[in-house]
Formats: C-alpha cells, sequence, structure tokens
C-alpha cells in the first residue's frame, strides 16, 4: 500500500488479492462490497482463481510479494490454506478468509461441518442449467419480442424506452428468473395478450422525465445522432411517462420508480414482488 498525495486530501492506493480456489465471483462481490464504504481509495485488485494445490498458490504467492497487500481468499483445501496463512505471515501480509463468519455461523445454526468443495456454488446442477434457460429466454424475449411466449416468464417488465428494462432483465436472467420486457410507446399500444397473462407478474418502470431526458440524450449522443428530438423534448416525455402510469394503475401492477436506484437494487425490488405474487397466488389455491 503507497499514498499518492494531491492538493486536497491523500488518495490511497492498496493492492487487493483476491485468491480464490472457485471463479473469484464472490470474492469480486465481498470486495466490492466492502470497498465501497471507504473514501479516497483507490483499490487495484488483481484476481487469482482456481487455486487448489500447494503448487498453484507458490506461483501466486511469488507474484504478490511483488506487490503487497491485502489478501483475501476463499480455499476450502485445509493443506493450501494453511501455507496461504503462513506466507502471508511471514511476509508481514494481512489475510482474511471472506466466508469464514459465515460459514461457523450456518454450522453452528444447522449443527453439521461444511462440506469443503471448491466453488460448490456453481456445480452443475439443476439450479445452474435454470439460469442458464433463464438468461437464453431473456435474450430472446427482449424489448417485445416473441410475446406469445410471454406465459413462459417469470416476470414482465414494462416501461417506456430506457427505463433500464433489458439490464435488469439480464441481471434478473443471471439469478435464474425468466424475464420478458416491453417497451411502451403512446404511438403502438402493447399486445394485447400483456393484459391476460396468468403466471408472469407484470411490473412497471418509471423514472423521473429530467432523469430520462439525461438518459436519452446521452444514448443519441453516444450513437452520434441529432439530440434535438421528440424523443428527448421535456413535454413529449412527460407525456409518455404519464401515459405509461396510466397503463400500470388501469392494470393494478406494481410500479417501481429507478429514478435513484441501481439496476441490483431495482432487481432486488422486483424479486420481493415476485415473492409476495407467487405467496398471494399459492395462498388462493
Amino acid at each position: 500500500m503507497f499514498v499518492h498525495m494531491d492538493r486536497t486530501r491523500p488518495l490511497i492506493r492498496l493492492h487487493v488479492h483476491l485468491v480464490s480456489d472457485s471463479t473469484g465471483e464472490t470474492l469480486e462481490s465481498v470486495a466490492k462490497a466492502c470497498l465501497a464504504q471507504f473514501k479516497d481509495v483507490e483499490a487495484i485488485k488483481h484476481y487469482w482463481p482456481m487455486v487448489r494445490s500447494v503448487g498453484h498458490l507458490d506461483r501466486v504467492m511469488s507474484e504478490i510479494v511483488q506487490r503487497p497487500g491485502l489478501i483475501v481468499y476463499t480455499l476450502v483445501n485445509g493443506d493450501v490454506r494453511r501455507k496461504l496463512e503462513n506466507r502471508a505471515h511471514a511476509m508481514g501480509l494481512p489475510s482474511v478468509s471472506a466466508l469464514d463468519p459465515v460459514l461457523d455461523a450456518f454450522s453452528r445454526l444447522l449443527g453439521q461441518e461444511a462440506q469443503n468443495r471448491p466453488g460448490g456454488q456453481h456445480k452443475m446442477d439443476a439450479a445452474y442449467f435454470a439460469r442458464v434457460d433463464a438468461i437464453h429466454y431473456t435474450i430472446a424475449h427482449d424489448d417485445g419480442a416473441l410475446s406469445e411466449e410471454w406465459e413462459e416468464a417469470d416476470v414482465v417488465l414494462a416501461g417506456v424506452s430506457r427505463s433500464s428494462k433489458t439490464p435488469t432483465s439480464i441481471y434478473l436472467a443471471n439469478r435464474g428468473y425468466k424475464i420478458a420486457n416491453i417497451p411502451l410507446v403512446p404511438q403502438s399500444p402493447p399486445p394485447a395478450r400483456l393484459y391476460s397473462l396468468i403466471h408472469p407478474l407484470v411490473v412497471g418502470l418509471t423514472t423521473s422525465a429530467d432523469r430520462l431526458v439525461q438518459v436519452r440524450r446521452n444514448r443519441l449522443l453516444a450513437m452520434k445522432q441529432s439530440p434535438e428530438t421528440d424523443y428527448v423534448d421535456p413535454e413529449a416525455v412527460t407525456a409518455e411517462l404519464a401515459f405509461a402510469r396510466r397503463m400500470f394503475a388501469d392494470n393494478d401492477w406494481p410500479v417501481i420508480d429507478v429514478t435513484r436506484r441501481s439496476i441490483e437494487e431495482t432487481a432486488a425490488a422486483v424479486m420481493n414482488l415476485l415473492l409476495e405474487h407467487r405467496e398471494e397466488a399459492k395462498a388462493a389455491q
């Protein structure tokens, strides 16, 4: 770790080594969440996935010593884990196991030891293939496509253009949900089947007019198109959003305002709504 001084306040640059016996996705998420709690930190992350032997770890540690910093790891093999801890201690580097506190809590609660399986969360079981199927479905049913298959979806997201339908759909698909989405355009009514779906939950996405104009304008500029069209006209955008909100209200669809929400937060809200929807459907049976 070293500190680079500027004219305002110190910027802390920190090497973070993520050592995993699997893909390292878990470590990436943990490190990202933790680093978000600190200001003026530039984290230089180094990824060391699929470390499952002492020989592999030796090669990794020889690289780490050249860029010393915090070592965060998920290693279930006892020999590899002890070797990392001993080497880190000898090198004077801090190391921490990302999952130990959570595993210990589950172990105490369940009265059993964890099964020490590297990358257990990535095993190719039924849930894995269901997630792959959800991703394929979601990609094929983006932007109003294949509406005749919407009944197979878990959720149909509806909203005006650039209201984060597609990124939210992809995020949810990676969590195993089949998502279809449709843009709402006043001049082009959606297919009639949208109003008669039985299995899927239809969720409306909305946002503020100011935010939507800004997002659309940036989109047009990125595509090297003129930003002076009805697509970004404040009055037209306001009318478009009002049209969508009336549709949501008329059909009693739940609505999520994405103005100040990240994609992750929007997706979490959708998942909570889907859970409530399924519980209500089950209670009604």
